[in-house]
Order: C-alpha cells, then sequence, then structure tokens
C-alpha cells in the first residue's frame, strides 16, 4: 500500500550559481561528501545532477510528511546509485526510524533533468 507520495521540481540554473561559487557553502550544507564527488565529477552536468539531488531529499521529506524536522537533516538522506546506475536513496537512522514510524517498508525514487529543471519523485510503501 502506498503510504506517501512526494514531488519536487528545481530550475537548474539556481544550482549553476552555486558550482560555480568556490566559496558557496550551500552545496556543503545540503550534500554529502559522496553526493558532491559523483556531481562534481560531471563537470557540464554538475548543476543538474545537484537540482535533481536536492529535489529528491524535498520529494522524500513531502512523503514522509515531516519536512525538516524531528531531528533530521539534509545529510540524513543521500541519494546513491545501483551498479546500473539507478538512483536510491540510503537513510541515516533517524531518517530510517522515522520512515519505519510510518509503517515503511519500501521506498522508490525517480529522477530527471531537461530545459532548464529537474525533477524528483519519491514514493513510500507499507508491507
Amino acid at each position: 500500500m502506498i503510504i506517501g507520495i512526494g514531488t519536487d521540481i528545481v530550475g537548474i540554473p539556481r544550482f549553476q550559481r552555486h558550482v560555480d561559487d568556490p566559496d558557496s557553502s550551500l552545496l556543503r550544507r545540503i550534500f554529502t561528501d559522496q553526493e558532491r564527488s559523483y556531481c562534481n565529477a560531471r563537470k557540464s552536468g554538475a548543476a543538474a545532477c545537484f537540482a535533481a539531488r536536492f529535489a529528491a531529499k524535498e520529494s522524500f521529506l513531502k512523503a514522509l510528511g515531516t519536512g525538516l524536522s524531528d531531528g533530521i537533516s539534509w545529510h540524513d538522506m543521500e541519494v546513491v546509485n545501483d551498479e546500473l546506475g539507478k538512483p536510491e536513496l540510503r537513510l541515516s537512522r533517524r531518517a530510517e526510524e522515522l520512515f519505519r514510524k510510518k509503517k515503511g517498508a519500501g521506498l522508490f525514487l525517480s529522477l530527471s533533468h531537461d530545459g532548464g529543471c529537474a525533477v524528483a519523485m519519491v514514493v513510500l510503501e507499507s508491507l
């Protein structure tokens, strides 16, 4: 059974400014070291990569229904890719606790970007 759906759309230029600014603290505040390494390796596509991952985190928070509350922070959610490149959300212990509290058993993530926008959708499922 579906217990939560979240979607978010983000303008890629918003993140391009931070990719271009070496003094920007926003990327460190929102993304884990692994996420920053992954996106920065994409050179011309770094901003789209960051925008999609931000949209994923926002979508998860919307699906969970908590926002940034209950002791959860941006680093409690990490977008990783499996061996085939499929994006997945890796949750910290705290985020996992909140997910389980909602009786969550499955978490599905989809990312896309085109035309200056990145979009993500998260579906939470129970048993």
